[in-house]
């Protein structure tokens, strides 16, 4: 059963559609609002702070990968896009815009709220486990305001790359399997390798000073990722062991 504290805002612009999943979502416990156009969902989305938003991709006039960049402008809310656009295209577009799962229709009833529920657990563990401040040389990780700075300015980090940095961050010095970041940052049931080499590409771009030649986020062949913090600009350099996580 959901915890009735979860509000839940569902989008889409076909009312037979929220009216099923507001059904469902009642009966496990949940408050659930609704819109059906883009402008409605930001605005609900700024003034209710729902803990969880299901965004349809199809939305007239404007669609929900413009929404969820809107979203992501002033929150973190976890965003769960239910589409028919099922294409890895599609679900990249749809990470890359700032969500955090994706669901293609049709789906049952039993699959959105495991989704969801695991989702909503994801969130606040990631919360739980991590520090307030993180700071490795010009790096500072200001967990309590999801904020990353380089030297003093702030880098802007997509939702999914916030989540990223975090999980790599809080284990630095071990390396992490790629199973384990996949099921952390997406999902027990995502299996696409591909989503993260490109989350970690990104994050890449943002942090390291030579991006193709990478010090802070390092590869490990055939096995994962490992944030080394002494790589940090200003950090001072000391040796570690690595571990496998």
């Amino acid at each position: 059963m959901g915890n009735r504290r979860d509000k839940i805002l569902v989008v889409d612009d076909e009312h037979r559609y929220i009216r099923l999943i507001q059904v469902n979502l009642e009966a496990s416990g949940y408050e659930v609002l609704s819109a059906t156009d883009g402008a409605t969902a930001v605005a609900l989305a700024a003034q209710e702070r729902p803990d969880l938003i299901l965004l349809d991709v199809m939305l007239p006039p404007k669609d929900g990968l413009t929404v969820c960049r809107e979203i992501r402008t002033f929150s973190d809310v976890p965003i769960v896009m239910l589409t028919a656009l099922g294409r890895t295209e599609d679900v990249v577009k749809g990470l890359d815009a700032g969500a955090d799962d994706y669901i293609v229709k049709p789906f049952s009833a039993q699959e959105l709220l495991a989704r969801m529920r695991a989702r909503l657990r994801r969130t606040v563990a990631q919360e739980d486990e991590a520090q307030t401040q993180c700071r490795f040389g010009d790096l500072h990780l200001d967990l309590s305001a999801r904020r990353l700075y380089l030297r003093g300015d702030e880098i802007h980090l997509t939702n999914t790359e916030y989540r990223l940095l975090v999980e790599l961050v809080t284990h630095a010095g071990r390396v992490l399997v790629v199973e384990h970041l996949l099921d952390r940052i997406w999902g027990a049931d995502q299996e696409d390798a591909h989503l993260l080499w490109q989350a970690i590409h990104r994050l890449r771009q943002k942090i390291e000073g030579d991006p193709a030649e990478p010090q802070i986020i390092r590869t490990r062949p055939g096995i994962g990722y490992i944030f080394l913090p002494e790589a940090c600009p200003g950090a001072a350099v000391v040796p570690r062991d690595e571990e496998i996580t």
